[in-house]
């Protein structure tokens, strides 16, 4: 028997979060005021955070279970779902691999891939951890944290391919747009997840292309799997892990370059990144970005106009 989930997250509408609101109130919950939520209520062991990009809510603690199955559910949602994933979710339960990637629209760091398998155990293990999308957790400290609770699952195969801004910018050139470098890279991690698990039947990726982009890139191995390609991927809890250990080597390899070059290396394109990357320069010359950033970029051009 799994163990049962001490965090949950769920989209909610507007209307949704004004009705939890008046719930939680009532129930005596203390409001609190949190980053980027809605609002954030405590009561007990039990803290709650909804956040406006969503919304969503996110639920934290040991009574987590109960007030998912018993409040939030029947009061606000108005259908059961916790407990009933591998009903409503079949799929997410067969054995298949997941992959997913960080770092495509960062202007520093390299362009990490990762893969992860999954059967019906390691998908319990990883839903019953919170494991989410990447993109829905803000604090990398937490990523490292669930990094670590993927890595260590019994029965899981995992692969993560770091493409450093100096090979990247190779492959680039060679491959002239960026989603032939990305299914190539998806493709590669494919095939090397297959020599761990062989008989793994299907892989499941968000769609960034046309997906004959991706099955012409697949190597020998992979191209006798079934391949799934399809928007908002992350659902599935394998994807969704992939998504974590892609991060991770994502802001691992950011922070310990930004250390060697003395340079905060930011996430993004923003005008701070600019800033950072116009300092770079200054401070070590033009071909530090090339070790440093993407070149195709228009933020390169920018900070380099000659």
């Amino acid at each position: 028997m799994s163990a049962l989930p001490t965090t949950y997250t769920k989209a909610l509408t507007t209307e949704q979060t004004a009705t939890l609101r008046s719930i939680l109130a009532s129930q005596g919950f203390e409001f609190q005021t949190k980053p980027y939520c809605l609002y954030a209520a405590v009561k007990g062991k039990l803290n709650l955070s909804v956040y406006e990009k969503g919304p969503k809510v996110v639920i934290q603690g040991k009574e987590t279970t109960d007030f998912v199955t018993m409040v939030l559910e029947p009061q606000v949602l108005g259908k059961a779902e916790l407990g009933y994933e591998e009903e409503n979710h079949p799929d997410h339960y067969a054995p298949h691999l997941g992959v997913d990637e960080s770092g495509k629209g960062d202007f520093f760091g390299p362009l990490v891939i990762a893969g992860v398998y999954v059967d019906a155990e390691v998908a319990r293990s990883l839903t019953a951890e919170g494991i989410m999308d990447s993109k829905r957790i803000s604090s990398d400290s937490r990523i490292a944290t669930l990094a670590k609770v993927i890595q260590s699952t019994p029965g899981i195969a995992y692969e993560v391919i770091t493409i450093g801004p100096s090979k990247y910018n190779q492959l680039y050139e060679k491959f002239g747009n960026l989603n032939r470098l990305l299914a190539w890279g998806h493709a590669t991690v494919i095939e090397n997840l297959l020599t761990k698990r062989p008989h793994c039947p299907r892989a499941l990726s968000d769609q960034f292309a046309d997906p004959a982009v991706l099955k012409k890139a697949l190597k020998e191995r992979g191209r006798g799997i079934e391949l799934v390609q399809r928007t908002k991927a992350e659902s599935d809890p394998a994807v969704a892990a992939a998504s974590i250990l892609a991060r991770h080597a994502f802001v691992t390899w950011l922070d310990k370059k930004s250390e060697e070059m003395q340079v905060e290396l930011l996430k993004g394109a923003s005008e701070q990144v600019k800033v950072n990357a116009r300092r770079l320069v200054s401070e070590r010359g033009s071909s530090a970005l090339r070790d440093c950033a993407k070149m195709h970029f228009r933020t390169a051009a920018e900070v380099l106009p000659d």
